[in-house]
């Protein structure tokens, strides 16, 4: 039982464990920003840039696909600025017309792609591929202090770990930047913090998260980690760093909880098959969101002040 836990579940909750937290970290910034919605657009507008990306490497590797993420985020602000110039309207419009207008033509160039080889269709693109990233080395827990099976363990954890490590670096050293030019972008001009490049490194961070969880997890656990544990953490506490620690708290609460769920949910239920992981992870943060808006201290606490 525990050599099949390790080799058929252990990768995969670990893989989704660190995409929520990998999601939810630049999340909070976002969510206090009020730019929750460049989470979204950043999931969608990803999707062309990593397909162009690997069909120019001919593999799924990391740089190539994350400069094409880089070139499409670029190529879409581009768009937002364009349309809400030349259009003259207001820009959420801007945005949405945007990201789905990319994210349909990423999806028609995976149509149009040989991408039989690799995990990489719309399928996966939509709901990842967490289910099948299993770790067939393995013999047991001994399997992790062994060299050799561990070679064998899925690419994409060692994308996402290394993906997490550099976001939880960024947040632990431009910490207090963030946080002043987040609250009073107005002070933080005035001692000198440059708001701007702060705000373009925040929106870069967040790309390269999304990224790194894309190929694994799929674009709607992205979209979920980027706003449900911030949202349901600022329900919870007005303080910014137990913002982030209960943000995380969810994070890894719905990844768990969600991957378990969808295998095993069902089934307790007198269903036959399992459901996606991908979509029961979302399902489960939104869950978390509910429950945080309907019983949440802070908002109790902002009703009696009312």
């Amino acid at each position: 039982m525990s050599a099949d836990f390790v080799a058929l579940s252990l990768p995969p909750l670990v893989i989704g464990v660190l995409a929520a937290i990998a999601c939810a970290l630049p999340g909070n910034f976002l969510v206090l920003r009020r730019q929750a919605l460049i989470g979204d657009a950043i999931s969608h507008v990803v999707l062309p840039g990593i397909v162009v990306g690997f069909l120019l490497a001919g593999t799924v590797s990391t740089w190539p696909m994350l400069l094409g993420a880089a070139a499409a985020s670029l190529v879409a602000v581009a768009m937002i600025e364009g349309i809400r110039r030349l259009g003259k309207v207001e820009p959420g419009a801007a945005m949405g017309v945007t990201f789905t207008t990319l994210f349909a033509a990423g999806v028609l160039l995976l149509e149009q792609s040989d991408t039989s080889s690799v995990h990489l269709d719309v399928e996966h693109a939509l709901y990842g591929n967490l289910e099948s990233l299993i770790w067939i080395d393995a013999v047991g827990w001994q399997s992790l202090v062994d060299p050799v099976a561990l070679a064998g363990l899925p690419p994409e954890l060692g994308r996402i770990a290394m993906a997490t490590l550099g976001i939880v670096i960024f947040m632990a050293v431009l910490w207090r930047p963030l946080a002043v030019s987040t609250f009073d972008e107005g002070f933080a001009r005035s001692v000198g913090l440059p708001t701007g490049v702060i705000g373009v490194a925040l929106v870069v961070v967040s790309a390269l998260a999304a990224v790194a969880a894309f190929d694994a997890v799929g674009s709607i656990i992205v979209i979920a980690m980027f706003i449900c544990p911030p949202a349901a953490a600022r329900l919870v506490t007005h303080r910014l760093g137990a913002q982030v620690g209960w943000s995380l708290v969810f994070a890894v609460i719905a990844a768990v909880a969600g991957y378990v769920l969808a295998g095993h949910g069902p089934l307790w239920l007198g269903f036959a098959n399992s459901v996606s992981a991908a979509g029961m992870i979302a399902t489960v943060s939104g869950v978390i969101l509910a429950l945080a808006a309907v019983f949440g201290p802070a908002r109790h606490r902002a009703g009696q002040a009312t």
